[in-house]
């Protein structure tokens, strides 16, 4: 299967972006729902039926043979970060898609049927919703995050109206469990192993640990010219204080990370005193512990940070997810499929630093995930990320032999 199609497919996709200047696509924008119709209309063309769900999911299913099959679903994210990278999320739908059209074009019915899922809203850039998509299909969705506000102050709620959705009927999104087989997603590797190795593809073991809040530090705003410097209660000066604790807490070592992303001055202006500073925190780890250790420590310093400096100091857990490994059985298989398609001995196996739907879909069902390898140093969630028409050739002809292989019979009470 040629992947010189997939790439001009994403860099297609690329052009529904929310910026002129980058490529950034955020939930139920309008750049975002013209991604989500050339989804759908790429999807018909596969072969599928195509429904969009009640958050925005884009899904098209193939039948299998039989009229009830269980379904296969293989799914990856079509939103982004700000001035991010083409291939992130895209590049795994688009796959998926592309191995629907290769079994309709031979008229190929399997055991199972075939459902890609374009997931709206992995990265949760605009409402801080990260893996809101995701979750809604496998636990349903949270009211409560109706009100969450982007940064125009445009309410989820209202963008979801604006979209065409209703937000009383998104808990609609929800799947029955028993009628998924598994879950399968591709996704590009995100890091350097693969390129560092000469690896085209890498099978997925385990997905971190992550944790990301919303923080709002209150102080005190005055003039800069007449509050002298120890009498100031300044916002953005405890921050800076702050984003320097989480980068010392977390730079212990081995896998534990910690990024603050976003820094925000209310109302900043040049000769006034910060009054109200808002910024991220992201902490991950490949395990809960050390990530609830780190979580504690963070925590507690950025307090005492707060109170020495005596501002306020108010926090939103915006996204948390356990570390998940890949069902074994689904390693195996994607594993084999690699092998048969690459050769050179045993696939790689190697686990995700960055968060996957895959993590969410676990709660729900069994999941297996396969690396494609990143060039230009493994860099992604930015606009040098890129992906060879050689590399997606092989995921595609990889990702066609699991599902080709895959026996509904395979599943998480067959005792693995």
């Amino acid at each position: 299967m040629d992947g010189t199609e997939i790439i001009a497919q994403a860099q297609s996709l690329a052009v529904h972006s929310d910026s002129t200047e980058h490529y950034t696509r955020t939930y139920l924008t309008p750049a975002h729902q013209a991604a989500a119709r050339q989804i759908a209309g790429w999807m018909r063309d596969a072969g599928m039926a195509v429904r969009t769900d009640a958050v925005g999911n884009v899904i098209g299913r193939y039948d299998g043979a039989a009229a009830d099959a269980k379904a296969l679903l293989i799914g990856s994210h079509f939103d982004s970060v700000r001035n991010g990278g083409k291939y992130d999320g895209v590049l795994g739908i688009l796959l998926g898609i592309a191995c629907v059209a290769d079994l309709a074009r031979r008229g190929d019915r399997l055991a199972v049927a075939i459902e890609v899922v374009a997931f709206a809203d992995e990265e949760g850039t605009r409402f801080q919703t990260g893996m809101l998509s995701s979750r809604s299909l496998v636990s349903g969705f949270d009211p409560g995050l109706l009100d969450r506000r982007d940064l125009q102050g445009v309410t989820l709620a209202d963008a979801m109206r604006a979209a065409g959705l209703d937000p009383a009927r998104a808990a609609e999104a929800r799947i029955d469990p028993s009628k998924v087989a598994a879950y399968v997603e591709v996704h590009i590797e995100q890091g350097p192993v693969l390129l560092g190795e000469g690896r085209a593809l890498g099978v997925v073991t385990a997905i971190a640990a992550g944790a990301r809040h919303l923080m709002t530090v209150t102080g005190e705003k005055g003039h800069a010219g007449t509050v002298p410097m120890a009498m100031r209660h300044d916002a953005l000066a405890a921050a800076a204080e702050m984003v320097l604790a989480v980068e010392r807490r977390c730079s212990a070592g081995g896998t534990l990370v910690g990024t603050v992303g976003i820094l925000e001055v209310k109302d900043g202006t040049g000769n006034v005193i910060p009054g109200e500073v808002r910024f991220s925190v992201d902490i991950r780890a490949a395990d809960r512990e050390t990530l609830a250790a780190a979580q504690h420590d963070v925590f507690a310093e950025l307090d005492a940070i707060a109170a020495r400096r005596g501002v306020r100091l108010e926090g939103d857990r915006t996204h948390d997810v356990r570390p998940v490994p890949c069902t074994p059985w689904m390693q195996d298989l994607v594993a084999a499929a690699i092998e048969r398609t690459v050769g050179g001995g045993p696939a790689r196996r190697l686990p995700s630093g960055a968060g996957h739907d895959a993590m969410i879909l676990a709660e729900a069902t069994d999941v297996g995930m396969m690396f494609v390898r990143c060039g230009a140093g493994g860099v992604s969630h930015n606009p040098s990320e890129t992906v060879s028409a050689e590399d997606a050739g092989l995921a595609c002809r990889a990702l066609l032999e699991m599902i080709r292989s895959f026996t509904p019979l395979q599943r998480r009470d067959s005792g693995e």
